[in-house]
């Protein structure tokens, strides 16, 4: 039997709808698996961020718009059968990488391009998203076999990795590790992990281990059959029991799964990787087997939960346009906030350059003033059709923490809005200068955008995303995360779900 051949144009094609696909459906599994941990669920503030992800899901399936402003760097996994022949001039790099461009620039649903190239030095966004991370694997048989993943940074980031001692626990690797991740890998997800080979090949094994379908709820009915199941059980009740909860905002569901790859290593060693996937959990698997591209089937919608955010009755409205001391004294922890007006965004590169023009006396670009106002840690979306912008989720906080106290101090800075925690050193500013700090969910990026009603480029254009925006915003929902005298949710929401989960005996297991 002749060697089935792979043509360029089915592989580049099937890559490209493959990363469309994924934008804007949930693998159904994650979806059932969250489902029943918004049903069982006790944390009022974890309850209605599940509900947010769970609604946002759902417009992104049917409005076929990105589930995450944040539409990843590209991770591919290609096993390659040794029987094929490629009908092609490039290499699988190459093919992959036009793929990508063409897959993030389909103007019926454009994708953030969130790459820079030269990451020591110039970090310029390469406008396209390329190049994708791939790994190759030669294998017998007569197909090629692809997994395609778009990875947010706000997940990678929160990689870890640990060469243990022969003797040492991994559940204790893990359950020291877990609390520093924080929860700017956007809670709640899945744990990935890889163990033993060397460095780099427990790395990739715990990348790897996200792809698999979550089987957590099934494995917990019918029980382990090894020992490996038995840690991944052990690992999800115990990481569950620290209480961080969805956002950590502190609740009962902190993972949906735990994963677990492993491999021969040296007998020295123990090298473990540690990677989660987060709330926009974006993975697609195909085969070619020279037949044409691949055509991938779409999630009925009634695999989605009859679950449809709203905001509670007892949210406060706040008009931004007006935003005074005495009114941001009056939030209080964990409080619903309803926000109408005007907001200006920025984020890594824009902070850096605003911190470099005050550092050096000099004025910021027109229109940017920040005096009591609101700042908006974010990257949206290009927007398409008839949006004023495309999804627009936070992004991760911490990130700017380095720069709070010089704009609060300098600018009049009196908001930010972001997600995850805030570090001591910002929480420490808040409180110094009556400021407030503001989470918005991850992971529910298309339906924030919904509550942007118009959005313009103000400052630094040449930074594409990460340009400064002026927003106009009604009825934005967010929850009060640090109060003007610095106390963070995200310190007493963990804390206190630990301890009612410790002492009550709150069941953690979803069965």
């Amino acid at each position: 039997m002749a060697a089935p051949v792979i043509r360029e144009a089915d592989f580049v094609q099937s890559v490209a709808d493959a990363l469309q696909f994924i934008s804007y459906y949930h693998p159904t599994d994650y979806i059932e698996h969250l489902g029943r941990a918004y049903e069982r669920e006790q944390s009022p503030a974890a309850k209605d961020a599940i509900a947010q992800i769970l609604t946002n899901s759902r417009m992104c399936a049917e409005g076929r718009r990105p589930i995450c402003q944040d539409t990843g760097i590209v991770n591919v996994f290609v096993k390659a059968g040794m029987g094929v022949r490629w009908d092609t001039n490039r290499g699988l790099q190459q093919m992959v990488d036009e793929g990508v461009r063409r897959g993030y620039a389909d103007p019926d649903n454009k994708l953030r391009p969130s790459i820079v190239a030269d990451p020591l030095f110039a970090r310029k966004n390469t406008g396209d998203n390329t190049p994708a991370v791939v790994h190759v694997e030669l294998v017998p048989g007569n197909a090629v076999e692809v997994t395609v993943a778009a990875k947010g940074g706000g997940s990678e980031n929160k990689a870890m990795f640990k060469m243990l001692n022969p003797s040492d626990s991994i559940v204790d690797w893990v359950l020291a590790t877990v609390p520093k991740m924080g929860a700017g890998w956007c809670p709640p997800g899945m744990l990935g992990l890889g163990v033993g080979g060397t460095a780099d090949k427990a790395m990739v094994m715990a990348k790897e281990s996200l792809m698999a379908p979550l089987d957590m709820h099934e494995l917990l009915v019918r029980g382990p059959a090894n020992k490996l199941e038995e840690l991944r059980i052990e690992l999800y009740e115990k990481v569950n029991a620290l209480g961080i909860g969805a956002q950590g905002l502190g609740g009962l569901t902190t993972v949906l799964d735990i994963k677990i790859l492993t491999f021969p290593t040296h007998a020295a060693s123990k090298p473990v990787a540690m990677i989660p996937n987060c709330a926009a959990t974006r993975h697609a698997h195909f085969v070619l087997d020279g037949s044409g591209p691949v055509a991938l089937d779409p999630p009925p919608l009634e695999s989605w939960p009859n679950v449809h955010w709203k905001p509670a009755a007892d949210a406060r409205h706040v008009n931004l346009d007006a935003l005074t001391h005495d009114e941001v004294k009056q939030w209080k922890p964990g409080q619903t906030l309803l926000l109408s007006g005007k907001m200006l965004t920025g984020r890594d590169a824009a902070h850096k350059r605003i911190a470099t023009l005050l550092n050096a006396g000099k004025s910021l670009p027109p229109g940017v003033d920040l005096k009591n106002r609101a700042i908006y840690y974010v990257g949206p979306v290009d927007a398409v059709r008839d949006e004023a912008v495309g999804p627009a989720g936070p992004t991760t906080a911490t990130r700017m923490d380095k720069f709070t106290g010089l704009l609060l101090e300098k600018t009049g800075l009196l908001v930010m809005i972001g997600k995850a925690e805030r570090g001591p050193v910002a929480i420490e500013a808040i409180r110094k200068h009556g400021a407030a700090y503001l989470i918005a969910i991850g992971g529910a990026a298309y339906l924030v955008s919904k509550a942007i009603r118009s959005a313009r480029v103000i400052a630094f254009e040449d930074l594409g995303m990460e340009a400064i925006y002026e927003f106009e915003v009604r009825d934005m929902p967010v929850t009060v995360a640090v109060d003007s005298h610095g106390e963070s949710v995200h310190q007493t929401g963990p804390a206190i779900w630990g301890e009612k989960i410790k002492q009550l005996k709150i069941p953690v297991r979803v069965a």
